[in-house]
């Protein structure tokens, strides 16, 4: 099927340039192709646009209404085309970028003023979500996720990875003693996560895999990190969270890691997340590069910025 968009520059061609061999020589084209990219017009329509003549070409009533109408569409067209062009030459417009509540509020929004220096044209709508967004259905650009990305019709890369850590306030320690094995956790007050199968409310898991569980008792359990962790500080139980939660209070003492006869949950990934489009926007190309460049090698040596400078885990022995 011949296309409609160059059937109407076509169109408007002959009736400029006055005959079907003129348009044929601007165009660039034989004329049987113009002949051909007319009559499909016609068909199309289901009228005629020309009445012929051996000695001239004049347009129909029909015609003139199709010539109107496509001296208003194509150039509106055209301005569409550089509009989407200049996006292709540099970051511009609103990029929508979700990312989960907590490690959006520490390790995303503090970075965003630097982005919008080297990228003024673009704004940036961050949403704060826990949940798994939809990225196509509700509209947006990029999202980060925590998790171990499996099969999807999603690309993703990998920015930096998430170690988990078990830890409490000195307070509850000084309390209630240190446990020095994950069997232990089942006589001290644990504060579970609701929106984790692995680190909830029943049980924990442990080793790389978590293979091996440990069952838990809870007197607070939360769906928010943050929450969790404040009430660890406050010596109300032992908290099972990721380093980027945690890491402000390990710093400070506030909280302090604890060591298991078991190696804890292997680490997650923090993915970029976007839609396979066939070209990758320039905007969302910069955030994905501009992110990995704040949490990489590049900056950090290799160290996330949540994982700089935390104490080492304190073994049960180090309280007697």
């Amino acid at each position: 099927m011949l296309d409609r968009v160059t059937g109407m520059q076509t169109f408007v061609r002959v009736v400029a340039d006055g005959s079907f061999a003129a348009a044929a020589r601007s165009l660039g084209m034989s004329q049987t192709m113009v002949t051909k990219h007319i009559a499909a017009l016609e068909t199309r329509l289901g009228v005629a646009l020309f009445q012929r003549s051996t000695r001239r070409l004049s347009l129909t009533e029909a015609g003139r209404r199709f010539l109107d109408g496509c001296q208003r569409i194509l150039p509106a067209l055209d301005d569409v085309e550089q509009a989407v062009a200049v996006d292709a030459q540099e970051p511009r417009g609103t990029l929508r970028l979700n990312a989960p509540v907590s490690f959006a509020i520490r390790y995303v929004a503090p970075l965003l003023s630097g982005f919008s220096e080297r990228y003024p044209l673009v704004t940036v709508d961050l949403g704060l979500d826990d949940r798994t967004v939809d990225l196509i259905e509700d509209g947006w650009d990029l999202a980060l996720r925590i998790r171990r990305m499996a099969p999807s019709s999603l690309r993703a890369r990998k920015l930096a990875s998430i170690r988990m850590v078990v830890c409490a306030a000195p307070s509850y320690l000084a309390r209630h003693g240190t446990p020095a094995t994950v069997a232990d956790l089942q006589r001290h007050a644990c504060l579970g996560y609701t929106l984790s199968d692995a680190v909830g409310t029943t049980r924990w898991s442990f080793g790389d895999k978590g293979e091996r569980t440990a069952p838990i008792r809870c007197p607070l359990v939360a769906n928010n990190g943050d929450a969790l962790r404040e009430a660890a500080i406050v010596g109300q139980g032992i908290i099972y969270q990721p380093t980027f939660i945690v890491a402000d209070a390990l710093r400070s003492g506030a909280l302090v890691t604890l060591a298991f006869d078991a190696p804890l949950l292997e680490a997650s990934q923090l993915h970029a997340v976007y839609a396979p489009t066939p070209t990758v926007s320039l905007k969302v190309r910069a955030m994905i590069d501009y992110l990995a460049e704040q949490y990489g090698a590049e900056r950090y040596g290799g160290v996330p910025p949540w994982e700089e400078g935390l104490p080492p885990p304190l073994a049960a022995a180090a309280t007697v």
